[in-house]
């Protein structure tokens, strides 16, 4: 090869760059690179020599090498370990005059290197001094990789120590293109290694260096059929019972993720119990997410327990036939009465209550009363009703005119008119805080936000039981949906197929909406409020998105 002031390129076929990370290993050009500097501050020292080597498919598609002027004195050490001397570089460019012919030949590869960050460090520091755009190439340090497929075979992962126990073709000698050939052979190697962990595409290396180190590493082989589309993955034990139940945009990527960035105390357990993974395909994301929820409700995984059961869901209701109405939370919902709901658990419930209850003065007692009733003479009136926050119908203190506007107050605000909740509430906080009372603030706060919140749902799964029957398009998926679930999916050009999971029945559309179907119909019209713009609607029914929600309180 040329030495001194020469530049040296030899190339071999057109270079093909990747469109996505989810590329195969085969289909991805490399470009290894490995610089020789004056030191080892890339801020302070100077590149003195580049070598470079590009790959794919494991055929060399071109070299490069140059020696370059650092501009300064090359230290004796540096001399001493890698051979330049200030006279070998002197008649060498400038990194300024090589920079154009080197990011020419890196173009949009992957850029490889071992301990990659020092040589890209050093060539992004170049290109600042030289006013050039950054460099953003994806990068991938053989270093990492090395530490978690071969580092109980070697006693460290140095590149000469991993040329020599491994046997590579080349060997380092601290001259750039010698380096990058031997890390070139190391990387091959370590692809290699990396297929029987299931590493088949470029995201896959990408995440190795984090879900190699992971106790449970060994069985990324279960993950290596999944594919890289929308669907739905179950881990299974060793029985086939299924342990945990998830949806993804990108099963592979998500499924994979276990084993590396996801930390939820649950995880390990259930990773070390997984015996196998089976995943579901499907056309797109909101059909998994739909298709999750059936699955979660069905087979009741052990490890989706906290936060995902429906038996957890509870209605607030306002009995507006009896004599005195009152608010209460219930599991299920009753044929008559106002019912909000079904709500996520017994707190967002109370809270609810407590919202309307701190303004309108209805009765907290849950004593039977008749039309008739009387009160025991000498009865006493209960404590809400002392402090001033409550009728008293039990001890005959309350006006039943006043008690009836009451009660019109309350049920209004469960059917979505806030303005007299909502206006006594904030009022209630500003004076609160005035008064530097900041934790009673709070709770006012998240009173009133868990009461727009449960009311915002309700509209939301409202608006969309009142379309009925409705086709929605978006791109080329069809989502036919009815009575708030979704009945089938279909893709242009291709044979449409049920779903995996077949829909829970109907519901009676003067009912509440039953626990078990809430999951599901907020999946569906959140994705519709949030899409509305952009979608082709058939609709058998009243069309009411996108909705006018008021404006929730931040946090």
């Amino acid at each position: 090869m040329p030495v001194g002031a020469s530049t040296s390129i030899s190339t071999v076929a057109g270079q093909r760059s990747f469109d996505e990370l989810g590329t195969a290993l085969c289909d991805v050009t490399f470009c290894v690179i490995d610089l020789e500097t004056t030191g080892g501050d890339r801020n302070g020292d100077t590149i003195t020599e580049v070598g470079a080597v590009k790959v794919r498919g494991g055929e060399c598609l071109g070299t490069y090498q140059t020696l370059v002027n650092p501009g300064r004195a090359i230290p004796p050490q540096i001399t001493m370990l890698t051979g330049l001397t200030d006279a070998l570089v002197g008649n060498a460019p400038r990194i300024e005059s090589v920079l154009p012919s080197l990011l020419e030949f890196v173009g949009d590869s992957v850029i490889v290197g071992h301990n990659v960050s020092f040589d890209v460090g050093f060539l992004r520091a170049a290109l600042r001094r030289a006013d050039r755009p950054a460099l953003d190439n994806t990068t991938i340090d053989t270093v990492a990789l090395a530490r978690r497929l071969v580092r109980d075979e070697v006693p460290n992962c140095k590149l000469g120590t991993l040329a020599s126990r491994l046997r590579l073709d080349h060997q380092p000698s601290h001259r750039a293109l010698d380096d990058a050939l031997a890390t070139t052979d190391l990387l091959h190697l370590l692809v290699e290694r990396a297929a029987g962990w299931g590493v088949l595409g470029l995201d896959d290396l990408l995440a190795l260096g984090k879900l190699g180190g992971h106790p449970q590493a060994a069985k990324l082989a279960l993950t290596a059929d999944l594919p890289r589309s929308p669907g739905v993955y179950m881990f299974r034990g060793a029985d086939e019972k299924v342990l945990y139940v998830g949806k993804a945009s990108n099963l592979r990527q998500r499924v994979r993720s276990y084993f590396g960035s996801d930390d939820r105390r649950k995880i390990g357990p259930m990773l070390r119990e997984a015996q196998s993974v089976r995943h579901i395909e499907l056309p797109d994301s909101l059909s998994a997410e739909v298709v999750e929820h059936r699955l979660i409700a069905t087979l009741l995984p052990r490890y989706n327990r906290a936060g995902t059961r429906a038996d957890k869901y509870c209605y607030v209701r306002l009995d507006i036939d009896s004599a005195w109405p009152r608010l209460a939370i219930v599991k299920n919902p009753s044929r008559s009465g106002l019912h909000l709901g079904p709500l996520p658990s017994r707190t967002a419930a109370r809270l609810v209550v407590e919202a309307v209850q701190s303004v309108v003065p209805l009765r907290r007692c849950s004593a039977r009363l008749g039309r008739h009733h009387e009160p025991a003479p000498g009865a006493a009136e209960c404590t809400a009703a002392q402090l001033g926050v409550a009728m008293c119908p039990c001890a005959g203190t309350a006006s039943p005119a006043e008690y009836s506007q009451a009660v019109d107050v309350a049920a209004r605000t469960l059917c979505g008119h806030t303005t007299t909740v909502e206006a006594a509430l904030r009022a209630r906080m500003m004076q609160l805080a005035a008064e530097r009372r900041f934790e009673e603030a709070a709770l006012a706060r998240d009173r009133l936000e868990a009461l727009l919140t449960a009311l915002k749902r309700h509209r939301q799964v409202d608006a969309l039981r009142a379309a009925g029957r409705v086709d929605v398009r978006r791109g080329d998926v069809t989502w036919h949906i009815d009575d708030a679930r979704l009945i089938d999916v279909t893709v242009q050009d291709t044979v449409g197929r049920a779903l995996p999971v077949a829909a829970a029945a109907a519901s009676p559309l003067d009912q509440p909406l039953p626990r078990n179907l809430i999951d599901e119909a907020l999946c569906l019209a959140r994705f519709i409020e949030r899409h509305d713009a952009t979608l082709h609607v058939t609709c058998h029914g009243e069309w009411r998105f996108p909705l006018d929600h008021p404006q929730l309180l931040a946090a």
